[in-house]
């Protein structure tokens, strides 16, 4: 056995309670600046636990795209929209109550899914191939890629055209 197995598995869980809390405060904090800048530490901390994983390459693709450039993308298009600030433009909503309620049916249907799964746990360790993955993507997968990258460019468009003044 090993001797940092018990404070392994305490960073691990201490990760997870981090990654929960950062999620909670993301929805729930009132400046969306501060959401999303939360929103950053959650896909972080889900990063790191891909490493806890030995998912090296998920874990550096999920750094890459999600913390720097679409992070980047939502901080951008929150400090171009003037409106965010203004006093007049309410902070909350009416749908506290439903969003509950649905949120918790989702959480039990969650967990018993999670529950009732037979997880097959094999003792052999499979490694990435970056090369096949590449490859994938560029093959097989090219189309799916074009498309989520057209869906982002649209989404930066309407983040300028939303923010833009009209004269």
């Amino acid at each position: 056995m090993d001797a940092f197995a018990p404070l392994a598995t305490f960073a691990l869980y201490g990760l997870m309670l981090g990654i929960l809390a950062t999620a909670v405060v993301t929805v729930t904090v009132r400046n969306l600046f501060h959401a999303a800048i939360f929103l950053a530490f959650t896909l972080l901390g889900v990063a790191i636990l891909y490493f806890f994983l030995h998912a090296d390459f998920i874990a550096a693709i999920q750094i890459l795209l999600y913390v720097g450039a679409i992070m980047t993308l939502v901080i951008f298009a929150i400090m171009l929209t003037s409106r965010m600030s203004d006093p007049s433009v309410p902070q909350s909503n009416r749908q506290r109550i439903p969003a509950l309620v649905v949120t918790g049916i989702v959480g039990v249907f969650l967990i018993l899914a999670i529950l009732k799964t037979p997880w097959i746990v094999s003792g052999t360790l499979q490694t990435t191939n970056a090369v096949a993955l590449g490859k994938a993507l560029m093959g097989q997968f090219v189309l799916p890629f074009e498309v989520i990258s057209l869906v982002l460019l649209v989404a930066l468009i309407g983040a300028i055209v939303t923010a833009r003044s009209d004269q």
